[in-house]
């Protein structure tokens, strides 16, 4: 896949299913982080707020990777146990409902650590 140009072309490169899973993580970062930008950092969508990237996601083949940082990874470690995860990464299984009440709480928690860093900049 060439670098799309924006969200809407990245997802756009994928069967409609996974798409509408793509969608749905979406809506549910735009949902928590309603003030953050969306852009394409290191090829996949990116949500940005104060300057610094909120959360990353991406599809693969049998899973939508979060990329919310390894110690936001670390906070949320007991309610993630159930997802395979690797350094920065948590993997959702293509073939099971996205947790959107999980998913919810960590953008949240990163729209605070975002908001707090750029006060402490300030």
């Amino acid at each position: 896949m060439k670098t799309p140009r924006d969200v809407d072309q990245y997802i756009a490169g994928f069967p409609p299913a996974v798409q509408k899973t793509l969608q749905t993580l979406r809506r549910t970062i735009r949902k928590a982080a309603p003030t953050s930008e969306e852009s394409i950092s290191y090829q996949i969508p990116t949500f940005v707020l104060c300057g610094s990237s909120l959360v990353h996601f991406a599809a693969f083949k049998n899973h939508i990777g979060l990329y919310p940082r390894k110690a936001t990874i670390a906070k949320f470690k007991k309610e993630l146990s159930r997802y395979e995860q690797s350094k920065g990464t948590i993997r959702f299984p293509l073939d099971k409902p996205l947790p959107l009440g999980l998913i919810t709480r960590i953008v949240k928690f990163r729209v605070k650590e975002n908001l707090e860093r750029a006060k402490s900049k300030k």
